[in-house]
């Protein structure tokens, strides 16, 4: 019995994926090439292979971009991409071919299907014609070079185009439209301010002065501490609650014809009304010549005016409260040294008058002049005796009657003489005597004489400092009038809209400085 032979069954899918060598397919692809290469393409001159011959072809940037990743996609190792171009020229690639820059474009595709030195074949498969893309004619390399020269120019026009307007879009979202809502509530909605302006000055009662004061006398240096110190009484929130009790100045801007932004809450606190107060009345102090000039702005003309009165008012107050606490500490201790020496002459008088009634004789020393005057008196009359009856006794018969009568009035006038010696003694002997009482008298005098020059001296200082302290009295002098405003001051309109587009463009332009160095640095 026979076999019958069996035949095996062609598979054309296994033909086409069956394993041959890697020299078998090189040795096809060569082949291949060689069968589809045009005939007259022996004919044509062959593009260098040489450095120097690649260079004076004029490539552009963009080829030798191509070469060099075909080059790399070959696995050649080029040290320029001249030589890259030589190198795949060399091994006979055409780095400007067609099919090359589609299989480069295809390189991410076969990556894991394609090696250095293999390459794969596959048998043509059916497709559909589709329409024909014929390639253009050649261009030689002058021609290309300003086609793709075109070509950036166009590109970069396009991406220039699209950069300004993003740029615009952008600064007409971040800068113009902000400018257009704040112009529009300046002009439509903003209520306007009317001010009142105003200009005042302290000045001293007179510029004369003692020492060193005298060099700043009449100069605005010299009142330039309370010039601060009322500007600083105004802007303070003393000055805001004495506004309020007076005028209600936080009543006037809760109206609600005011705009919501210059509007006060219904509810608002004293530091909400102290940030409008500060924001409505400018006060400002120039060194330079002295004067204060104050600006207060208001719904209406003559609100703004009241107030301005009222807030000069109260730097009066001020002005002459402080020329007050001045005088007051010059004249304190005037007040008080003519005080102590008119009490201290006082006390000096009463011991005086007590001494002198204390003896009961207004003078003690003209009593014991008096005695002393008797003495010697009665002294002179005994002698004058002594000596009549020592001439009576001279004679051998003196006269009886006469020496007698002369002995009797010797005994009366030493009978009286010891008297007054004895009185004198009772004066000036003890402790109640009238010389110690003539002497504490006389110190109690010469006391009240010191006193009273003591009073004299405390006097004349308190004349002069009173003097001087009307001297550096300080008083307000307003040079300019606050008036009622026809015309709105706020808000300025035009200035505040420019002021406004600045702002919004200094920050849009700082927002891009910053970003684009964060960029910059990310990328680095």
């Amino acid at each position: 019995m026979t076999t019958k032979p069996k035949a095996r069954i062609y598979n054309w899918r296994r033909k086409r994926n069956g394993s041959g060598t890697a020299e078998a397919r090189a040795d096809a692809m060569s082949r291949i090439r060689e069968a589809t290469s045009a005939p007259e393409a022996a004919n044509e001159p062959q593009p260098g292979t040489d450095i120097d011959d690649i260079k004076r072809e004029g490539l552009t940037g963009r080829q030798l971009r191509i070469a060099r990743r075909l080059a790399q996609k070959h696995g050649l190792a080029a040290t320029s991409d001249y030589d890259a171009v030589r190198l795949l020229r060399k091994k006979g690639i055409d780095p400007f071919e067609r099919a090359s820059l589609l299989d480069l474009a295809a390189e991410k595709k076969q990556a894991e299907d394609e090696t250095t030195d293999k390459v794969k074949i596959q048998l043509p498969q059916t497709f559909s014609e589709g329409p024909q893309t014929l390639p253009g004619p050649e261009l030689n390399p002058a021609q290309r070079r300003e086609f793709e020269i075109g070509e950036i120019q166009k590109d970069i026009a396009r991406r220039r185009r699209r950069k300004l307007f993003a740029l615009f879009a952008r600064l007409a979202v971040f800068v113009l439209l902000p400018t257009v809502a704040v112009g529009m509530y300046f002009y439509r909605y903003a209520t306007p301010m009317y001010a009142s302006d105003s200009a005042y000055s302290i000045l001293q009662a007179d510029g004369g002065g003692a020492a060193f004061g005298g060099f700043l006398a009449g100069t605005q240096y010299a009142t330039a501490q309370d010039s601060v110190a009322t500007q600083e009484f105004l802007e303070s929130k003393d000055a805001l609650i004495r506004l309020e009790r007076d005028m209600g100045f936080s009543d006037i801007f809760k109206q609600e014809w005011i705009d919501p932004i210059q509007r006060l809450a219904p509810d608002a606190s004293l530091e909400e009304t102290y940030k409008l107060y500060k924001r409505m009345v400018t006060i400002g102090y120039d060194p330079s010549d002295g004067i204060i000039r104050m600006e207060v702005a208001a719904p209406e003309p003559d609100i703004a005016v009241g107030l301005s009165e009222k807030l000069l008012s109260y730097a009066e107050e001020t002005i002459n409260g402080l020329s007050e606490l001045k005088r007051e500490d010059q004249m304190r201790d005037a007040l008080e040294s003519f005080e102590l020496a008119q009490e201290d002459r006082r006390q000096a008088q009463e011991a005086l008058i007590e001494l002198q009634l204390q003896g009961a004789i207004l003078d003690p020393e003209n009593v014991i002049v008096g005695l002393r005057t008797r003495i010697n008196t009665l002294e002179t009359q005994l002698q004058e005796k002594e000596l009549q009856l020592a001439a009576l006794l001279d004679n051998l018969r003196p006269n009886k009657a006469k020496v007698d009568g002369a002995r009797a009035d010797i005994a009366r006038l030493e009978a009286v003489l010891e008297e007054l010696n004895a009185e004198m003694l009772d004066v000036s002997g003890g402790e109640n005597s009238l010389a110690r009482l003539s002497v504490r008298i006389q110190m109690a005098q010469a006391d009240l004489a010191a006193r009273d020059m003591m009073l004299q001296t405390a006097m004349q200082q308190m004349e002069t400092t009173r003097t001087e302290a009307n001297r550096k009295v300080r008083y307000l002098s307003v040079s300019v009038n606050p008036v009622p405003s026809q015309d709105p001051t706020y808000p300025r309109k035009f200035e505040n809209t420019i002021l406004a587009f600045l702002l919004f463009a200094g920050i849009y332009l700082m927002i891009s400085l910053t970003a684009s160095v964060l960029r910059e640095q990310v990328s680095s």
